[in-house]
């Protein structure tokens, strides 16, 4: 990123305190160094209508975005999430580091473009082809970071620790192959990661332990040890099978029995979480742990719906994420999740809170402080949103956008959730670099280009 002072007028803005009218933001070396309301815009103030934070995207797996819409077709048995994860086995098998970045870039663009400025990738594709390690370790994370530095996106790596099929330390399958890691080959893959982020402006590192079925509870321990004090996410509760497997083989369900094995606080991310009781959501909201939804892939996978209502009421934290990245938009995010309580509970405005509050105004603070904790906030600790000091991470949107027009306050944040999305956005700044503009990233075209070569060799 570049250390230039860009100064950005808006009609309006949404800052900690509220809505703020006719703002100036200046920016130097990738942080707000001022904010001033109520001015009128200066000769050389780069005028918009509306801005809002950049959200944090706490849970993706990008190489999963090249099979969106490949895996739409029934089998000859029921379909579910695990006959969906055979298919994206077989497609892994093919994928060379030149390819998986390619297709990360691609990710990681549209995600620029969809409201996205910091991603968590859940990365845990390791090996080569034939199962075994590059010379470097962390080769494909190396990729994933370069992926991020030609994009623009902050990125929080988490490297994922893959060893076993099942729950009990099952031996993984030929499939899993390019996934499965020891753990002394995965304290060198994490050193190699610390290298490739360190390179990265705003980049961040924590670990993922797979799930309870890839990972034992020593492993666990030893694991979660390597974060070093950065943050530490998990599959969890997912789908019911997982649930019924986790009970037959330790008698406890998968929530229960991770509290058991792990001092679960603030550092942790509980991914999915779907099959939650009240009583794991009370521990998860009580120990200060996030948990993060993905509510069209949790939708695309049949994994069922997360118990929103109830932890919000616990005031448990949460932030969205994308997962499989079969589609993405930030605002169809938050769009999903509430309208998945709609549907469940046959209600209207279910997650806004209080009487008279807007529900998109809920679902976004919710998914700006939840994300920023699941992430590591800004990789240093600092502020988050649109303050002194926090990261010049900014979304545009565009004031004149049909679904937009003569909104005001918290109706802009309900309109581009419910009646907008994407196609709203207009301009996102990262670290004060304008990476989208006019809806389209910056290197859209060769991105696309190169995406184009990896999948008509990967698909033919």
């Amino acid at each position: 990123m570049s250390e230039g002072a860009p100064k950005l007028w808006f009609e309006s803005a949404l800052l900690p305190g509220g809505w703020a009218r006719r703002v100036r933001l200046t920016g130097g070396h990738g942080v707000i160094t001022a904010i001033e309301a109520e001015v009128d815009p200066a000769a050389d103030d780069e005028r918009h209508s509306v801005a809002v934070p950049g959200l944090p995207n706490l849970h993706s797996h990008a190489f999963q975005r090249a099979i969106a819409g490949l895996t739409e077709r029934r089998g000859l048995a029921a379909d579910s999430f695990w006959t969906w994860r055979e298919l994206m086995y077989r497609f892994v098998e093919r994928v060379d580091p030149d390819q998986l970045e390619a297709v990360t870039a691609l990710a990681f663009a549209e995600m620029l473009e969809a409201g996205f400025t910091r991603v968590g990738e859940f990365h845990y594709l390791h090996q080569d082809k034939s199962g075994l390690p590059f010379a470097d370790p962390g080769e494909l994370a190396g990729r994933v970071a370069a992926a991020a530095a030609q994009t623009g996106i902050a990125l929080t790596l988490l490297p994922t620790f893959y060893a076993h099929s099942g729950f009990g330390a099952r031996e993984p399958s030929a499939h899993q192959r390019r996934f499965v890691t020891d753990l002394e080959r995965f304290a060198r893959i994490m050193e190699s990661s610390r290298r490739a982020v360190r390179a990265l402006a705003a980049g961040n590192l924590g670990v993922a332990p797979h799930s309870l079925r890839a990972v034992t509870p020593e492993e666990l321990t030893d694991v979660a040890a390597l974060a070093a004090g950065g943050p530490i996410h998990i599959h969890v509760a997912e789908q019911v099978r997982e649930v019924e497997e986790c009970v037959a083989w330790c008698g406890r369900r998968p929530i229960e029995f991770l509290f058991e094995a792990a001092p679960i606080d603030d550092r942790w991310c509980l991914v999915h979480a779907t099959q939650a009781t009240t009583g794991e959501l009370e521990r998860i909201a009580a120990a200060g742990a996030v948990v993060g939804l993905c509510p069209i892939t949790e939708a695309s996978l049949g994994d069922g719906v997360f118990p929103a209502l109830e932890f919000q009421a616990l005031a448990g934290r949460s932030g969205i994420g994308t997962d499989s990245n079969v589609l993405l938009d930030a605002a169809a995010e938050l769009r999903s999740l509430e309208y998945s309580q709609r549907l469940t509970r046959r209600a209207r405005n279910v997650l806004a809170g209080e009487s008279g509050h807007s529900t998109g105004r809920s679902l976004f603070d919710a998914a700006l402080a939840g994300g920023a904790q699941a992430l590591g906030g800004t990789g240093t600790g600092g502020p988050v949103g649109l303050i002194a000091d926090a990261p010049f991470d900014l979304v545009g949107l565009d004031a004149a956008h049909a679904a937009l027009i003569e909104r005001r306050e918290d109706e802009i944040l309900d309109s581009w959730i419910f009646a907008a999305g994407r196609d709203a956005i207009d301009c996102v700044w990262r670290a004060g670099e304008k990476v989208v503009s006019g809806g389209r990233h910056r290197q859209r075209d060769g991105i696309i280009a190169r995406y184009r070569r990896a999948m008509k060799t990967l698909l033919t």
